[in-house]
């Protein structure tokens, strides 16, 4: 994939269309040219398993994923935390969560086998993985940093 030394991949959110953003415009709120909603809103993306291998393979900045499901206890004790984290994290860090109730094929390719697990993937690749829950944002924020 070739593109402009100025410029990033970055999957929406709300959309999964891959927009082209110039570095410089990464801070400045830059917004999805075809759904306009901002790319960075400060919460996790939701992925499910259609768009989780677009937004790891075709994102330009590291993406950290949280395979949880809703019916586990630290997962949602962690979740509060985890959503604070995008706010730390973004724009240089894609924060997501991935139901493993609602994607279990992910979850088996992945050979996720307790959640909550926070796994970092860095141009498509996993770089890092964490089973179990964290206690604030911060924790999760500086986990992050120091894989990258």
């Amino acid at each position: 994939m070739t593109i402009a030394a100025d410029a990033l991949h970055i999957v929406c959110p709300h959309c999964h269309t891959t927009n082209r953003v110039r570095v410089a415009d990464m801070h400045n709120a830059p917004d999805c040219g075809h759904c306009h909603q901002t790319l960075f809103d400060g919460h996790p993306a939701a992925l499910d398993g259609a768009s989780f291998d677009k937004h790891i393979g075709r994102n330009h900045v590291p993406v950290l994923v949280d395979f949880w499901a809703p019916w586990c206890g630290p997962c949602r004790m962690m979740a509060p935390a985890y959503d604070q984290a995008a706010t730390l994290l973004e724009p240089d860090v894609r924060v997501a969560k991935l139901n493993t109730e609602e994607a279990q094929a992910i979850s088996e390719r992945f050979n996720i086998r307790s959640i909550p697990t926070l796994a970092l993937f860095v141009g498509g690749k996993e770089v890092a993985r964490q089973a179990g829950a964290f206690r604030t944002a911060q924790d999760i924020a500086d986990w992050t940093r120091s894989h990258l």
